[in-house]
């Protein structure tokens, strides 16, 4: 498929057919993919939670709205967003910065300069480490399902929990903001595709607030 199909062909589809699995290649042909999604400096503060036990599954979806989605997808995500992914000391900036210098796009001698330039941008307030988290993790998100579309699948994303009981259901450290669950499978094919919701014009988006 083209960029333009898949994008137009993307739904967030209700019904999945719980018969039908993911094979594990594609599911981690889906994650890679969707993993060259841009992140401010690099960071890539995301992380998945995969759920592909039904018991898991059942226990996700008692705090979900007890949406039958998330138990019949043969794959449900938690996403995660690392509200604390732009501190020093934290592995995958510790392995940014040096993969950074490694490929020469940062010299060394430039480490407190990233340190200060990413606690301005990102560890201002709690908003703007809350902000800085789930925009990145939201790149990621949508990547996974357009990833997802491009190899088949189809996939669902969830606002719809509880997200303090998801925490303490699976144990989510505090620096993890949940931004989305999203389940990932098969349309099941004897159920109505509802058709595309509506999107705002080109003319509704662009907006300016100076004149």
């Amino acid at each position: 498929m083209t960029f333009k199909e898949v994008i137009y062909s993307r739904r967030a589809v209700n019904f999945f057919d719980p018969d039908k699995a993911i094979p594990p290649a594609l599911l981690n042909e889906m994650i890679e993919t969707a993993a060259r999604a841009p992140s401010g400096f690099n960071i890539q503060p995301w992380s998945l939670i995969v759920l592909n036990e039904q018991a898991d599954k059942l226990r996700l979806q008692k705090h979900a709205w007890d949406q039958p989605k998330v138990s019949e997808a043969p794959v449900t995500l938690i996403v995660l967003a690392d509200t604390e992914g732009w501190q020093p000391g934290n592995t995958f900036l510790e392995k940014n910065f040096n993969e950074l210098v490694g490929s020469g796009a940062m010299a060394m001698e430039q480490r407190e300069w990233f340190d200060n330039a990413c606690a301005s941008l990102y560890g201002a307030s709690e908003a703007r480490k809350v902000a800085f988290a789930c925009k990145n993790a939201g790149f990621f998100a949508m990547s996974l399902m357009l990833a997802a579309k491009s190899l088949g699948l189809d996939t669902h994303p969830m606002d719809g929990f509880d997200i303090d009981a998801v925490r303490a259901e699976f144990k989510i450290p505090d620096n993890f903001w949940i931004p989305l669950l999203l389940s990932v499978g098969y349309f099941k094919s004897d159920k109505e595709l509802m058709p595309p919701k509506w999107r705002k014009s080109v003319e509704e988006i662009t907006v300016r607030f100076d004149q």
